[in-house]
């Protein structure tokens, strides 16, 4: 049987949730900042429509942002993660199984389902039922492979009149769409490959489907030659249903202002080794290396610049924040140097390990702290009820480092005072 495959894609997602609570907002162009309101991270068509490029810092476009009335947003994460939740539950009621491959994206596989149901009509239907549901705009492109059902969604964005739904399942159909697509648009087709494609004549989808890709191979990269095969509607990337195991947990960010006191900076550093630990719990793993860093921003001139990353390896694999927090501290006092205004600091946790599936030092075994798994159940239950909040005193109480975020918008779906109120 055939495979078939379509990619849903959400439209100017964080754009798009910040206008769905501000019908005032329809019409306007709102683009959403990064932490610490520094960069345009995601923007509204009326905001791609004044060329207001992604990623530029807010201080560069302030004058077209107050010329063209421009509204602006922090990243409301909570919000956006609670819509993507409500749109992805509805896509796992439509398709036998689904990949939920970014917070505004899925592939959803659904081979088989063109024997009972014309897949067009079948993709309208998804995104009619999102639409009036949740009330957020999605393409959908369907294909033979998950490139070519990514390239069909690039096309039903593209193309208006596709409705934002677009069947490539046709090989003529493939052929002539890979004909007006920069091979720069390819799924997995970076920078440098493109560069590098453009040298041998390589410029749009079509060309590099016409490539030999046992040849490309040798030049690139196996990745390369199963997009070759993708393009060509041979399937060789499977739905990934299962998340692969994380490798690495990261919590970082900038400063809501430059940081020059020791304690207020290691104040930080606790609390990303918290929000690291309950991250790490989620994942039900436990970490041996813990990695902190601290570094001043290299954006201003004159200033003396300082940055240094440590890691630390500890005697057995843990879970317990306060296992980490102890090796946080001491990497942090060992790294620290004053005299610095530092703009960034972060823990970095790694090496993990299964529960039970680890050998103890054996001259330096586990500390034992009494009901340890328990403690921090009930520590992080509390945190995610929305009732309470429980933190270490390591973290400080009154946090003065913490991110600016200016143009916040209330939690709509995930707070009860936040509710929108209708008279």
């Amino acid at each position: 049987m055939k495979t078939v495959f379509a990619l849903v894609d959400c439209n100017n997602f964080y754009a798009s949730c910040e206008k769905l609570f501000r019908p005032d907002l329809k019409n306007t162009p709102v683009v959403v900042l990064s932490n610490n309101d520094g960069c345009i991270v995601a923007r509204s068509k009326e905001v791609k429509t004044l060329g207001i490029k992604m990623g530029v810092p807010m201080f560069q476009v302030q004058d077209e942002i107050r010329k063209h009335g421009v509204v602006c947003f922090s990243s409301n994460y909570a919000l956006y993660a609670d819509l993507s939740n409500r749109v992805m539950t509805i896509l796992e009621e439509e398709a036998p199984q689904l990949e939920v491959y970014s917070i505004d994206e899925a592939f959803m596989d659904l081979t088989g389902v063109d024997h009972v149901t014309d897949l067009l009509v079948f993709g309208k239907q998804v995104k009619a039922k999102v639409d009036k549901w949740t009330g957020i705009t999605v393409g959908v492109g369907i294909g033979p492979t998950k490139t070519l059902a990514k390239l069909a969604n690039h096309a039903a964005k593209k193309y208006p009149a596709t409705g934002s739904v677009v069947d490539l399942m046709d090989p003529d159909r493939q052929k002539r769409l890979l004909a007006l697509v920069d091979v720069s648009d390819v799924w997995g087709v970076g920078r440098r490959t493109t560069a590098r494609l453009n040298a041998r004549k390589i410029y749009t989808a079509l060309d590099l489907a016409n490539a030999n890709p046992k040849s490309m191979r040798g030049e690139f990269s196996v990745v390369l030659e199963r997009t070759i095969e993708e393009l060509n509607g041979v399937s060789c990337l499977d739905l990934e249903t299962v998340k692969p195991a994380k490798q690495q947990i990261i919590c970082s960010r900038s400063f809501g202002h430059k940081v020059t006191d020791k304690q207020e900076l290691g104040e930080a550093i606790a609390k990303y080794t918290t929000r690291a630990a309950e991250k790490l719990r989620g994942e039900k793993r436990l970490c041996r290396v813990v990695s902190v860093f601290i570094r001043t921003s290299p954006f201003i001139p004159n200033e003396p610049q300082y940055s240094k990353i440590l890691s630390a390896e500890l005697p057995n694999p843990t879970q317990d924040t306060r296992d980490l927090l102890e090796v946080a501290k001491a990497i942090f006092d060992y790294i620290y140097r004053s005299g610095f205004r530092y703009a960034k600091g972060g823990v970095i946790l790694s090496d993990f390990y299964e529960y039970g599936a680890f050998q103890e030092d054996l001259f330096r075994p586990s500390s034992g702290k009494r009901h340890s798994k328990s403690l921090m159940k009930v520590v992080d239950q509390i945190n995610h009820s929305g009732l309470g909040n429980v933190f270490f005193a390591s973290q400080g109480v009154s946090p003065q480092w913490s991110m600016k975020r200016e143009h916040l918008s209330p939690a709509y779906t995930t707070r009860w005072r936040d509710l929108p109120k209708v008279w």
